[in-house]
């Protein structure tokens, strides 16, 4: 199965003047071997919204908010955010990673 990605071109904008991280990097986290992905149970009242932490080709450790949708043979992600992981949650990583 192949993954696809989506985002609105203004959601990317917003995204990156307030946290400088572009949807192009955000869509590398999804080739980490160890990605570590959760439904985000708080915010998905309307859609089921997932989120993702991993490593992006920069070598950062970002959270991806996202959704899921099957598309004929591939995964449809649509991005919906991206920030760098806190702390917190790059501890959660590390950990679910060993």
């Amino acid at each position: 199965m192949e993954l696809t990605f989506e985002w609105d071109a203004r959601k990317a904008k917003t995204n990156w003047d307030k946290h400088g991280i572009s949807f192009e990097e955000a869509k590398t986290v999804f080739n980490d071997p160890m990605l570590l992905t959760y439904s985000d149970e708080f915010h998905s009242d309307s859609e089921d919204r997932m989120i993702s932490i991993g490593y992006s080709i920069r070598q950062r450790i970002l959270l991806v908010v996202h959704t899921e949708h099957d598309a004929q043979n591939d995964l449809l992600i649509r991005i919906i955010s991206c920030r760098g992981a806190t702390p917190a949650e790059r501890k959660v990583y590390d950990e679910s990673s060993t």
